[in-house]
Parts: structure tokens; C-alpha cells; sequence
């Protein structure tokens, strides 16, 4: 197997895959939403195009240890970038990293996604070929949990805002992802290529756990003109 490719022109690529969302999502389904730079104008169009009502949403990962009001916060992205402006009210599941028992938590939002996983995940790629906080050596039956982040995504908190550099978060696990309906994987820009390049031609492994993705039976690549240099 291996991820089917759409490329798209830089300009018109937020608008084309939003409209792919729209034909995809009929109401009822249970979505993995990512938070980030690359998704936020995707986010942008959906809201001009789809109304959330009837979607249930759960949260990709989150940061920990950043205050509840912070805009670097996941959830303060995923509301100011999706939530708050498009259409419709949909059902929102967030990891609680304000726990007292971050593991437990975890555990309980396992158990959330387990009943009844994800129609439809849609997700970003780290520099380094992380998918959410699954960073370099995770493996791909890895459920959700609480993890230690890799110091280059503790530094992408600050260019969301965070008034801090967080070191640990909650992520749904690779092998939710892995059993999603369907999964997109959303990449753009050139400091994105080689990434993206390793990802795709690399031996699939835990090196770069965004090569798992090539294992998944209907998983789609949506990417830029320029992240493949095309």
C-alpha cells in the first residue's frame, strides 16, 4: 500500500481540499482534527464551505503544562481556527492536560475514541516525521497516552503564541490513527519537502512515524505545489 497523492497549486490547495471535506463529510462522523500552521487556512475554507453540525470532534493532542487560557494552547487553535468560525455545532472532545492524573486522563480518552474510533483523521507532519505528538521511536500500536516532546515541537509552541515552552502533552496514539476509516495527511510549504520526501521513500519504521501512514489502506496525501517541488 501507499498514500495516494493530490498535488494542488499553492494559491487554490486550502480551498480544493476543503471542498474534498465537504463531499466527504456527511453529518454524522467521528473526526481526528490537528491543530497548526498547515491546517489553519484548510480550517479557513472548510468554514466557508461545510457547517459542523452533527460532526463529533476529537482533538488530536495537546500541550501540557501551558496555562488554560494560552493561545498556544491546541484547543485555543482548534477553537480560534475551526470552532469559532465555521457553521454548526459539533460534538468536541478534548484531552484534559489540567488533570490531576495526566495518565488516567489519557486512559480516558482512549476510551473515547475506542467507542467507535475515527471515521475520517485528518492530520499534519512534524519536521522531524512526527503525526501529533507521536514523535521519532514511537511505533504504531502505541495508543494515546502522555508523552515527552521532542525539543523542536517544544519550540513550534512558541510560533502558536505559547507563553511557554511545554516538554510533555497528551496525543491520540498511531494505532487509532492507523485504524481510521480514512486519513488525510496534510502537508505544505519547502521546509516541509525533505521531510516529506524521507516520509514517503523511507523504510516504514519508527524512525519516522509518519511512514506508518503508507500501511494504511485509504490514506490520502494532500500537499502544495511547492512541498513537492513540482
Amino acid at each position: 500500500m501507499s498514500l495516494e497523492i493530490e498535488v494542488h497549486d499553492d494559491d487554490a490547495w486550502a480551498e480544493v481540499v476543503a471542498t474534498r471535506f465537504a463531499k466527504t463529510v456527511a453529518g454524522s462522523e467521528r473526526l481526528c482534527l490537528a491543530t497548526g500552521a498547515t491546517v489553519t487556512p484548510f480550517y479557513a475554507a472548510v468554514s466557508r464551505q461545510t457547517s459542523l453540525d452533527g460532526l463529533t470532534i476529537f482533538l488530536l493532542d495537546e500541550f501540557g503544562g501551558l496555562a488554560q487560557d494560552d493561545p498556544g494552547r491546541c484547543e485555543a487553535m482548534i477553537r480560534r481556527d475551526l470552532l469559532s468560525i465555521a457553521p454548526g455545532r459539533p460534538s468536541v472532545h478534548l484531552p484534559d492536560v489540567d488533570a490531576s492524573d495526566p495518565d488516567h486522563e489519557a486512559d480516558r480518552y482512549a476510551d473515547l475514541i475506542d467507542d467507535g474510533g475515527f471515521d475520517l483523521a485528518i492530520v499534519g507532519l512534524g519536521n522531524n516525521g512526527h503525526i501529533g505528538m507521536n514523535e521519532p521511536g514511537s511505533t504504531a500500536d502505541l495508543m494515546t497516552r502522555v508523552v515527552d516532546l521532542a525539543s523542536s515541537t517544544s519550540a513550534n509552541a512558541a510560533s502558536y503564541g505559547a507563553s511557554a515552552t511545554p516538554t510533555w502533552g497528551i496525543t491520540v496514539g498511531l494505532a487509532e490513527l492507523l485504524a481510521a476509516t480514512e486519513l488525510w495527511l496534510l502537508v505544505t510549504g519547502t521546509h516541509k519537502r525533505e521531510i516529506l520526501r524521507r516520509t514517503l521513500e523511507d523504510p516504514i519504521g519508527p524512525t519516522v512515524p509518519a511512514t506508518f501512514l503508507r500501511d494504511h489502506p485509504n490514506a490520502k496525501l494532500f500537499a502544495d505545489v511547492s512541498v513537492l517541488g513540482t
